[in-house]
């Protein structure tokens, strides 16, 4: 009976995350994934949730070495959020994860490929055959925007506009925005839309704006996928992902002296202390032009 009301609660925090938050799919799964993980450690040792008190949580916590600080970090976070709504919705009468510290984290830069490997990943694909076309199309307007993969996969039809120039993107908890294209992501989307995606749909009707050849949506698994063939075949040596291609567009923008604001609505951060990253990565490369091309360098 108690995990039946264990389980009646998590589903109730989750809805709550949902419905009230915004929170995307993917970071609810996070959630679930933590707090499913807690109960399972709790219910080994006759524990759950809902009784569990602060030296339970702490073993729970360190009991993974394996797992990184930003997961632990995470993990924290899901613990937090979820004994607030129990303490709130009056399940339980205190907190028993409120004096629980944070790992520290480092401050990570985010590898940037330089602009002549992003033009070689571009040009990878081959736009004679109708997937190459799609590809070469989908990595432009990546490129072109710094999309997150999930926004990229997800787009539909209606949400491009070539003849202003613009895409609708419905990002992290349901915050829309619109994306610049640019003219060579424009010029690409264009030939696409005429001379490829017709030929996938293969008279579906699908409101993709890039359909698999079975005429749905792309997951973000097999766009990673797709990307990793291409960077091989551009002799990219570096390990690269959709986010990769998110974090060049960022850097590449304020090398070429764009303002971090505008950087910061054009990657819809809701906070510029998460862009502010990026000038990090724009420093770190011009310290190291200035060391190898200063005569005091």
């Amino acid at each position: 009976m108690t995990q039946t009301l264990e389980i009646a609660h998590l589903q109730r925090f989750l809805d709550h995350l949902w419905l009230e938050h915004g929170l995307s799919a993917n970071t609810v799964a996070a959630y679930r994934g933590d707090l499913l993980s807690l109960a399972a450690f709790l219910a080994a040792r006759s524990r759950n949730a809902l009784d569990a008190e602060e030296p339970q949580l702490l073993e729970f916590m360190a009991h993974d070495q394996a797992l990184g600080a930003r997961t632990r970090a995470r993990r924290l976070s899901s613990l937090r959020r979820y004994y607030r709504f129990l303490v709130r919705e009056r399940f339980r009468p205190d907190d028993p994860s409120a004096r629980i510290s944070a790992p520290r984290l480092g401050r990570a830069l985010p590898k940037a490929l330089s602009e002549a490997d992003v033009e070689a990943l571009l040009a990878a694909p081959d736009p004679a055959d109708v997937v190459g076309l799609r590809d070469r199309a989908m990595l432009e307007l990546l490129y072109a925007t710094g999309l997150r993969v999930s926004e990229l996969v997800g787009i539909e039809l209606g949400q491009l506009n070539l003849r202003q120039g613009v895409v609708r993107i419905s990002g992290k908890g349901r915050k829309e925005r619109l994306v610049p294209l640019g003219e060579e992501a424009m010029d690409w989307l264009s030939r696409y839309l005429t001379e490829a995606r017709g030929a996938l749909c293969r008279g579906q009707d699908s409101r993709a704006l890039f359909p698999t050849r079975r005429g749905g949506a792309m997951t973000r698994q097999a766009f990673w996928y797709l990307i990793k063939k291409y960077a091989a075949r551009a002799g990219i040596a570096a390990t690269i992902s959709p986010h990769t291609l998110r974090h060049a567009f960022a850097t590449h923008l304020l090398n070429h002296g764009a303002d971090l604001r505008v950087v910061q609505m054009l990657l819809g951060h809701s906070n510029i202390s998460t862009t502010q990253i990026y000038t990090h990565v724009a420093t770190h490369r011009l310290k190291a032009l200035h060391a190898r091309h200063h005569p005091r360098g």
